[in-house]
């Protein structure tokens, strides 16, 4: 399945229908009177965000949603049918923008089942019944319907993780969700293996975690080098980072600073956030060497450095410990202090 996180779509509920004009005719009874129903209420718009969902891909072949008008009155005082309201599907984490040059956000769906009512549909017009009074016993006049509303808008995915991997091309993120997770991340010996973001979710110690892995950052990804710094959106909602740095990289300290960088400079409060440092590759290296990298790199993040190798399985289970803390006990699951029948299973259901 392809990976698409934004797209343009076109959206427009239904107007109401007309109100009927009609006139009670029934034998022996004259003067019967005005008798035309009210017309049908539009359909809504109606945003609803859904698990088993994490691509925009299927609003690539269809960008055009229309919700049905309602029918028009008639006789016997019949209101219309009302229009089926249109309800459409998008995946949990779904930003809805205005098509504006700040794309103003409308509607954030970041819980499973939530639905929103972002069109509502237009009131049917008036049947010539409801214009009768004393003074005016034949009306002739009729609601024609209140109008629909439409707009173009924008659809944003960022993607629900509780823990998000950054790094430079090949330092090792898809060796790593892939030894942590059930996720089949490509592995290549080249840069930039990743173009598209990867989710996975790790178990460990009775608890689950989400975590995501977006294409690798290189020095200029703000303005536009590499991939650019478009998926970063993805980690934007993470509770902690894992910043990967290669072992075998000529410059630890500067490519870890090259990173931090690049996030500073996008911003949306990601260099605010838990960082845990892991200084990966290590098993092509001897222990003296791993010392004095590991010391370098905590020189220049000022923050404790994990070595790990994630195709050896080395210091994995540091590294998971290390998040679950930085986590907290929102992560789904149990926590450690559960046991016995007490237990809450996670359960996505």
């Amino acid at each position: 399945m392809h990976f698409l996180d934004q797209a343009k779509i076109f959206v427009r509920s239904g107007a109401g229908g007309p109100g009927a004009v009609s006139f009670r005719r029934e034998k022996y009874i004259e003067y019967g009177g005005p008798d035309g129903g009210n017309g049908g209420k539009g359909g809504d718009i109606i945003f609803e965000a859904v698990a088993g969902l994490n691509t925009l891909i299927d609003f690539r072949y269809t960008q055009h949603f229309r919700a049905p008008r309602g029918h028009g009155g008639s006789g016997q005082n019949r209101t219309g049918a009302g229009g089926d309201d249109l309800v459409i599907k998008v995946p949990v984490g779904t930003q809805i923008l205005a098509d504006d040059e700040d794309r103003t956000l409308l509607v954030d769906m970041t819980k499973v089942g939530q639905r929103s009512i972002f069109f509502r549909g237009g009131d049917g017009g008036r049947g010539n019944a409801s214009y009768k009074t004393s003074t005016n016993r034949t009306p002739r006049q009729h609601g024609t319907g209140w109008p629909s509303e439409e707009a173009w808008v924008w659809l944003r995915l960022k993607l629900l993780a509780d823990a998000g991997l950054v790094g430079l091309p090949n330092a090792g993120k898809s060796t790593f969700i892939n030894a942590v997770t059930n996720a089949q991340a490509k592995v290549g010996a080249y840069a930039f293996t990743t173009t598209r973001p990867q989710l996975g979710v790790v178990r460990h110690h009775q608890r689950e975690f989400v975590v995501a892995d977006i294409p690798g950052l290189i020095e200029g990804a703000a303005d536009g080098a590499g991939i650019g710094d478009r998926f970063l959106g993805h980690i934007e909602r993470c509770r902690v980072l894992l910043h990967l740095v290669d072992a075998n990289d000529t410059d630890v300290a500067e490519s870890y600073r090259i990173v931090r960088d690049e996030l500073e400079n996008y911003g949306a409060g990601l260099t605010d956030k838990k960082v845990i440092v892991a200084l990966n590759k290590i098993d092509t290296l001897d222990e003296e060497l791993i010392e004095a990298l590991v010391g370098e790199l905590e020189e220049a993040s000022g923050a404790e450095v994990i070595p790990l190798s994630a195709a050896a399985g080395t210091g994995v289970d540091w590294v998971l410990d290390k998040l679950l803390e930085a986590i907290g006990s929102d992560a789904s699951g149990v926590s450690p202090d559960d046991e016995g029948e007490d237990a809450i299973e996670w359960s996505p259901v």
